[in-house]
């Protein structure tokens, strides 16, 4: 029996949030959504407020899961961004948005790749 795709990408977020916290980010909020607009992970690494994408497959048939950040994706997360940011009055922080790919192939040994700056 396959798990689901949201236990897949509750996970590959799990994993995400791991792998971040042991770079010494700190994790400042996790699904956030704003109306239909939804981002991930929102973390700082002391510079930067950093929205992240987490995108998480079992395999690569279909692609590398970070080819399934679309452009309107982008948008979606952009406007959850500006959502948090203004509700916690930080329009002057610096904002940077990464993609946290995740091949969980249920061997024990996910490959991450994390793409700072994926897109703007």
């Amino acid at each position: 029996m396959s798990e689901t795709t949201k236990k897949i990408g509750n996970r590959g977020e799990d994993l995400a949030v791991s792998y971040l916290e042991k770079k010494g980010w700190i994790i400042l909020d996790r699904n956030y959504f704003f109306e239909k607009a939804e981002v991930d992970i929102v973390a700082t690494d002391t510079k930067w407020i950093i929205f992240v994408e987490v995108k998480t497959r079992s395999n690569t048939f279909f692609g590398n899961p970070e080819e399934f950040v679309t452009p309107a994706k982008e948008a979606n997360i952009k406007m959850a961004a500006e959502a948090w940011i203004y509700e916690r009055k930080m329009e002057t922080a610096i904002v940077r948005f990464d993609i946290i790919s995740i091949i969980d192939n249920k061997n024990g040994k996910p490959e991450i790749t994390h793409f700072e700056d994926a897109f703007r």
